[in-house]
């Protein structure tokens, strides 16, 4: 796989799961921008040497990087690093949206400051991010944009008590991947999403975990951004060195929205008594 002449951001990328996808993309050839805010696990705060010390190891390395400390959550931070891309390689490729935190918070203690600084960084920044990333993006041969998403918000068994703010962005990331892939279709630009799993420090790992490891999860998001990826609007999981991919798919038959091709009921007795039928469908 080769990425020589191809231009990749990636955010969240001074440390975790981002600096692996920076380091593989770098490694195959390609220039990366490591975008990173330097937040602590809290989501606050700023701290430009996290993207700075990243950058400058990986070029210490012989690869073409540079770095970006800025605020994404906002429309003006997301186009000044698109900017910087465009002024410093030419051209941008590949976008991959790996920023976020993870914090708990009870439904009944909910604040809107801690709801707001989820939402930023999983739904306006992707959505700031790909509008000023378009244009560019038409311009490449290979166009790949990649979306994180989390098996906590996807999978209701997987779901735990306070992660409610964390669950939304996560799963609002699903709806704007399905959003941009019909939308990017026209041009050629694939739009797909990683739920990965791996100790990093937002899981609370501080030692170089034994399994579930940072790096195990690379392979699968640099398929999704490379060009032998031909597919879009795909979920990638990724755990522990195993990939599965998963998409919403409609039911065989539906004639959307006039037939759903499924269990007729006109009340709400009728919907109780077909109840398990439905649910089987």
């Amino acid at each position: 796989m080769n990425f020589t002449g191809k231009t990749a951001i990636v955010t969240g990328a001074g440390r975790g799961l981002g600096l692996s996808y920076a380091r593989e993309l770098a490694r195959l050839g390609a220039n990366v921008l490591i975008s990173d805010s330097g937040a602590d696990k809290a989501g606050v705060g700023m701290d430009a040497s996290v993207a700075r010390h990243a950058a400058q190891a990986l070029a210490s390395e012989g690869y073409s990087v540079i770095d970006h400390h800025g605020d994404l959550t906002c429309e003006q931070g997301c186009q000044q690093l698109i900017e910087l891309a465009i002024e410093t390689f030419g051209q941008l490729d590949i976008l991959i949206h790996n920023a976020g935190w993870v914090a708990y918070q009870a439904i009944e203690e909910a604040q809107s400051e801690f709801v707001e600084r989820a939402l930023a960084i999983n739904i306006y920044s992707p959505v700031w991010l790909c509008k000023h990333a378009w244009p560019y993006l038409r311009q490449s041969a290979a166009a790949r944009v990649v979306l994180t998403s989390s098996d906590r918000a996807m999978y209701q068994q997987y779901a735990q008590p306070g992660l409610v703010a964390y669950a939304a962005g996560k799963m609002a990331q699903l709806g704007i991947m399905n959003a941009l892939s019909m939308e990017g279709a026209v041009d050629g630009i694939l739009v797909n999403a990683v739920s990965p799993v791996a100790k990093t420090r937002m899981w609370g790992a501080s030692d170089a975990p034994q399994d579930l490891k940072p790096h195990w999860v690379a392979p699968g998001v640099i398929f999704l951004a490379s060009s032998l990826c031909t597919d879009t609007g795909y979920i990638l999981r990724a755990s522990n060195g195993q990939f599965t991919a998963t998409r919403l798919v409609e039911n065989l038959g539906v004639d959307y929205p006039l037939d759903l091709a499924r269990v007729k009921a006109s009340s709400a007795g009728q919907v109780a008594r077909l109840w398990e039928r439905i649910k089987e469908n």
